[in-house]
């Protein structure tokens, strides 16, 4: 028996056009698997709703095409589920593709869901919100919150964004208790990994795994500017760990408590919440292809 397949479609992320991407599943799916379906979101969020609609109309596999973000949407609803989730990556980072192997050309990708190889992986939640690769406090989410805002998709986009706001931008002071034990942190930013990558290969936490049950929180402390640059290259070149600015702590039950409230991102989408934020991980909760 085919599979029925629907593909929730992001036509702005990552900058890129996706409009002929049916013509593509047309040519490349096998359509002796399955019986697809195409739909287009309209507004941030709409992809929950479609994915939600759905799963309640009996669809065995969910595909994401966009970026993080609209991954977010789309595996909020399948996490828990039975169904399976299916990522095209068309982001401007693409980081938990990335990190599951997924080839970022669509046709390639769109081979590999042919294959139907299913992998389960972790799932965080922050406040009750789930995140599935990246999520963070200070200066990554005030990045975020400002790409957003911003026209312009893309790499380049997100780039010149933070360097220009990282001269501008102060570290905080945060308390922390991971599984029960106490920190206190001035962080510069607090980066809390389910994958080991933001995006375009920029790996935060290089041994960090979307299977073991357990969330990397990543704390950047303050650090000379001129500096910057040469952290940048360090998330490239997968050496972060040997920085002395950095601390890597795992956990699976996190508190942390800051002075004031202020953006915090989910895998690149920014969000308004308190000054206190309870993070916790669901183990292997969501079936995924790659």
């Amino acid at each position: 028996m085919k599979r029925r397949i629907l593909f929730v479609i992001n036509p702005i992320s990552g900058g890129k056009s996706k409009y002929n991407f049916p013509e593509k599943l047309d040519k490349y799916l096998d359509k002796s698997k399955f019986d697809y379906e195409c739909v287009f979101t309209e507004y941030h969020g709409h992809g929950s709703l479609l994915a939600a609609e759905a799963i309640k109309n009996g669809f065995d596999i969910l595909v994401a095409v966009g970026g993080d973000g609209t991954i977010n949407e789309v595996a909020t609803e399948v996490e828990g589920t039975e169904r399976l989730m299916g990522i095209i990556p068309y982001g401007s980072g693409n980081g938990l593709a990335r990190s599951l192997g997924i080839p970022v050309g669509d046709v390639k990708a769109i081979k590999r869901i042919n294959r139907v190889h299913v992998s389960r992986i972790d799932t965080g939640t922050f406040n009750g919100r789930k995140f599935f690769n990246m999520a963070g406090i200070g200066f990554d989410a005030q990045i975020s919150l400002r790409f957003a805002e911003n026209v312009k998709r893309g790499l380049s986009s997100y780039v010149k964004i933070a360097f220009t706001e990282v001269s501008n931008y102060s570290s905080q002071h945060y308390m922390l208790s991971i599984d029960g034990k106490e920190y206190e942190h001035q962080a510069f930013m607090i980066s809390v990994a389910n994958s080991s990558q933001y995006g375009n290969n920029a790996h935060i936490s290089p041994f960090a795994s979307l299977n073991d049950g357990m969330l990397d929180i990543c704390i950047l402390k303050p650090f000379p500017l001129y500096k910057f640059p040469a952290l940048v290259l360090r998330m490239f070149r997968k050496n972060t760990h040997k920085s002395k600015y950095l601390e890597i702590i795992q956990g699976s039950n996190i508190i942390i408590k800051r002075d004031r409230d202020a953006a915090v991102h989910l895998d690149g989408d920014p969000y308004s919440m308190g000054r206190t934020l309870s993070i916790g991980v669901n183990p292997q909760s969501l079936y995924i292809l790659n």
